[in-house]
């Protein structure tokens, strides 16, 4: 039967998104961890010095931008590939920082 003339996509392209997809899913799996650390080691360094890392925020948030990335890629709402299929979001792609931040 030929899916490909009644509009379905062939059983290969969907289990190499699945293979995709899986992969990905490991890579949230490893980035929900590496988030904990950085959430740890921000309000350590808020803590002791008063201020926060701009390096480390900057890190977490295109490490948010990423996970969102893989989250609609893995729920079959974009059809963009997330790294390491493709490049990382840009800087221009990422929401922008709050520019004071609110510990109340």
């Amino acid at each position: 039967m030929d899916y490909q003339k009644k509009g379905c996509p062939r059983r290969t392209d969907i289990l190499k998104r699945f293979i995709r997809t899986l992969i990905c899913m490991f890579a949230f799996e490893l980035i929900r961890m590496l988030t904990y650390a950085i959430v740890f080691v921000q309000f350590a360094i808020s803590i002791i010095t008063g201020k926060h890392s701009a390096p480390l925020r900057n890190f977490g948030n295109k490490l948010s931008r990423y996970t969102y990335e893989i989250l609609r890629y893995a729920t079959l709402n974009n059809n963009r590939k997330p790294f390491p299929f493709s490049n990382l979001p840009a800087e221009h792609q990422c929401e922008h920082q709050a520019s004071d931040i609110d510990y109340s």
